[in-house]
């Protein structure tokens, strides 16, 4: 019997028919589980660890209840109506929940009490059901049109499940091993990330609406400015990086009052300086086609009512862009997280410092120490101000 042959014969049910992208979903999951490395352990850091697939990390009983949460998952997107699809929601976040309990099942029947180095490794298999559940909720959330902080509640609550489990219970997972061994680096690890980040942002947003607003009042400067910033985004970001490192160096020390601020080859400024680069185009290219995207008629019923021209930029023009101008904030404070890793190769610290040191130690662990917060802090911001976005809407969240 194939792994496709476990999920019930497509038919349309009395709520329309079979969701396909859930289905899908579904199958690919119980491939994952049954044909890939569901966790590996190794003796020590140093050794390869030894693939172990689910039947050996969870036993025939756990192996059995994670494949039938999956067939679960498929049978009820086979109905589509909303009370399946709340059931199919519950199923994800059950899944989730036990995912961390799954690894406690496997650290007890896979781990030498005697070998106080051994480690216990996520493997590709768990990567991708804990990939496949969050598309779920996403697809869910779409199908029963919930806000979009709905996702952020469900998986609040669920990573305060994990952390607790990493905390007291998973002590032999090698990426709850490479966080104690470094708890302080990685804790100014992110906060040097943030600052980076926040700072370049906050560059952007205040340059970029400057700019904005300037191609406004000159037309001309429009193609100019968007020919120079397109081109600035057709730069990789290391050669940029690798760029700025000679006439910053140059200008240390020439200019005395510069290398007294901090200004140098490496380090702060030449990060913050390619940030601000790459982060313009999105924050100039959606506060223009926000302000001008606003009715004319709307202004001009605000002329009719005794507006000035400055009074109807504050209390009309500007509320109204407001929504497609917190979308440029958006995308161009996803976009900062994931550069920022890139600059720890020049010296700017950050998360991206375990990345490429697990990479240059061959430690994927120490790799996914850097590479899972930078996820979160991505998933969160855009989350976060894309429901401010929605709520900001004439209408507010429908």
């Amino acid at each position: 019997m194939s792994l496709l042959d476990a999920l019930p014969t497509p038919r349309l049910g009395r709520g329309g028919y079979p969701n396909a992208v859930l289905i899908s979903l579904s199958v690919v999951m119980l491939a994952a589980v049954w044909g890939l490395d569901t966790v590996s352990v190794a003796p020590n850091r140093i050794v390869q660890g030894e693939s172990v697939n689910v039947q050996n990390a969870f036993g025939w009983p756990g192996a059995l209840l994670v494949s039938l949460l999956v067939i679960a998952l498929g049978s009820l997107a086979y109905q589509s109506s909303r009370i399946h699809y709340w059931a199919a929601l519950g199923v994800v976040v059950l899944l989730l929940v036990l995912m961390p309990f799954g690894l406690m099942v496997a650290s007890h029947f896979l781990i030498d009490p005697e070998l106080p180095q051994a480690r216990l490794g996520i493997g590709g298999g768990y990567w991708v059901v804990l990939f496949i559940s969050l598309l779920g909720i996403v697809e869910l959330r779409l199908r029963l049109g919930l806000k979009r902080l709905w996702p952020v509640f469900i998986l609040t609550g669920v990573g305060l499940i994990w952390w607790l489990c990493a905390w007291l219970w998973l002590k032999d997972l090698a990426l709850v091993q490479e966080f104690k061994a470094r708890d302080h680096q990685f804790i100014q690890a992110i906060r040097q990330h943030i600052i980076l980040v926040s700072t370049a942002v906050s560059v952007s947003v205040v340059m970029g609406t400057l700019l904005a607003l300037l191609m406004r009042r000159f037309a001309r400067l429009q193609k100019v400015a968007f020919a120079l910033l397109n081109f600035l985004q057709t730069i990789p970001s290391l050669a940029l990086f690798g760029l700025l490192l000679a006439p910053l160096a140059w200008l240390a020390a020439n200019v005395p009052f510069l290398a007294k601020v901090g200004v140098s080859g490496i380090g702060n400024t030449p990060a913050l300086i390619a940030l601000v680069a790459y982060s313009l185009l999105p924050m100039v290219r959606n506060t223009y086609t926000a302000l001008e995207e606003v009715s004319p008629d709307t202004l001009e019923a605000a002329s009719a009512m005794g507006m000035h021209r400055i009074q109807r930029f504050w209390q009309v023009r500007l509320p109204l862009a407001l929504p497609v101008l917190l979308e440029g904030v958006r995308i161009t404070t996803v976009q900062a997280i994931g550069l920022t890793a890139v600059a720890a190769l020049i010296g700017a610290g950050g998360l991206g410092t375990f990345i490429f040191q697990g990479l240059g130690q061959a430690a994927m662990d120490m790799v996914l120490l850097g590479a899972l917060p930078i996820l979160i802090l991505a998933l969160l911001v855009d989350a976060g101000l894309g429901a401010l976005a929605e709520a900001l809407r004439p209408g507010g969240v429908q």
